[in-house]
């Protein structure tokens, strides 16, 4: 178990972790995949979804909205249609709309009380700005890949994170859902980190690229860890 009284920042990955993207991404790419007489399970949808982001993010850097829009110009290409612009364009359009898990926003104003928070996201800064209206509090710090101009599980976006806070990392405690974009990474760094494993027994990897990682605890929603938190700094208190 972690000793969270040692931690004054939380960092937070987004999309995954905070927001349901999975439920987003399958909103978005099934009507076009529909209209284009594409039928695919939600596991492989997904599937294809974490191998094509991943591709287009490890090349020269995009912005998040033209890594979208190759997203689904892959799908066209794996399936044999061309999008049209419309199409191309409705995955990043639809960001906005994508909702918070359901613990996602009480979870926060609690641990808000004792931490300050902080994302780092491999987004752009006027999609992560849609999304903040919806995670309803104030975050210390923001880290985009647009800022970073790279791609997590590149080091250098927790890197510039670790930079911008000014705190050292031992100080920091990055929870996030992926343990291809955010475990293995703060691993490496030394960082301690936080499984949400909001994907629970499924055998499928979802919209993520499979990783094999080891975090430092693992819970299964955003729940849990700010009762665990919480009750963990009351008693050091």
């Amino acid at each position: 178990m972690l000793d969270f009284s040692q931690f004054e920042y939380l960092t937070f990955d987004c999309y995954g972790t905070l927001i349901d993207w999975e439920a987003g991404i399958l909103t978005a790419l099934r009507p076009i995949l529909t209209t284009h007489g594409v039928t695919i399970y939600d596991n492989d949808l997904l599937e294809f979804y974490g191998e094509f982001e991943a591709k287009a993010e490890a090349g020269e850097y995009k912005t998040y909205r033209q890594i979208l829009e190759t997203v689904v110009g892959a799908f066209g290409h794996k399936f044999g249609f061309s999008p049209s612009g419309a199409e191309a364009q409705a995955l990043p359009q639809s960001m906005a709309y994508w909702l918070p898990f359901p613990d996602t926003v009480e979870a926060l104003r609690k641990l808000h009380t004792r931490y300050k928070l902080a994302i780092i996201s491999n987004v752009d800064d006027d999609l992560f700005a849609a999304t903040a209206k919806l995670l309803q509090v104030p975050f210390d710090a923001v880290i985009t890949a647009q800022q970073a101009r790279s791609y997590k599980p590149s080091l250098n976006n927790f890197q510039l994170a670790v930079q911008r806070i000014g705190r050292p990392r031992e100080k920091i405690l990055h929870v996030a859902q992926s343990l291809y974009h955010d475990v293995a990474p703060t691993r490496t760094l030394g960082m301690k980190n936080v499984w949400v494993n909001r994907r629970g027994d499924k055998l499928a990897s979802g919209a993520t690229k499979p990783a094999v990682a080891l975090p430092d605890l693992e819970v299964p929603n955003l729940k849990t860890l700010a009762g665990l938190a919480m009750s963990d700094l009351a008693v050091s208190d």
